[in-house]
């Protein structure tokens, strides 16, 4: 596929589900390699990428060296999902809601994760929801394990769950509009 049709079938989304989608353009791949870096061990365990879209980070992410086989994404618009699926036949691609992990992954959880990578507009949900979605990762986390989460926020989109830290890994100019990356990890 070509980035026009990324494009295309990005907008196509936006229009129809703007809450979900959160931003104007796909990720660019300078935000998609500044997620990927903060992974840390490509050995670590499995990682859980939540709202691929189009799959820009997805790619980041396997360059980065992590096995297609270790990879599951979970995207809940059903033609990215398809997409993504067709894309990269070899990670495990899930269409379904990242706000309800739990039932999403049932069966195909390969918890404990080494690295959760979130590209969902957390800004774009209530607060309480916010910190319900954050507690949820933190319970599917190896222990050490990072959750990277971008943000075009001055500030990390939620609290930092208890136990948790959150830093500024990344500041992002050379994408539209400039994203922060976060990184949550147990204190």
């Amino acid at each position: 596929m070509s980035p026009l049709t990324d494009n295309l079938r990005f907008l196509r989304a936006l229009i129809a589900r703007p809450k979900n989608i959160g931003a104007v353009l796909p990720s660019s791949p300078a935000l998609a390699q500044a997620i990927a870096r903060q992974i840390g061990d490509p050995q670590a365990g499995p990682v859980l990428e939540l709202g691929p879209g189009t799959g820009v980070v997805t790619q980041a992410i396997l360059d980065y060296g992590i096995p297609p086989g270790r990879l599951t994404a979970i995207e809940f618009d059903p033609d990215m999902a398809a997409q993504l699926a067709s894309r990269y036949p070899r990670i495990q691609v899930i269409q379904g809601d990242a706000f309800d992990l739990a039932h999403t992954l049932g069966p195909h959880s390969r918890a404990p994760y080494g690295a959760i990578i979130s590209g969902l507009p957390l800004l774009n949900f209530p607060l309480a929801h916010r910190h319900a979605y954050m507690e949820g990762l933190a319970r599917h986390l190896a222990p050490g394990a990072p959750i990277i989460q971008f943000s075009y926020g001055t500030n990390a989109p939620v609290a930092a769950p208890d136990g948790f830290s959150v830093v500024r890994a990344a500041l992002v100019w050379a994408n539209i509009p400039p994203a922060r990356v976060w990184v949550y990890r147990r204190s």
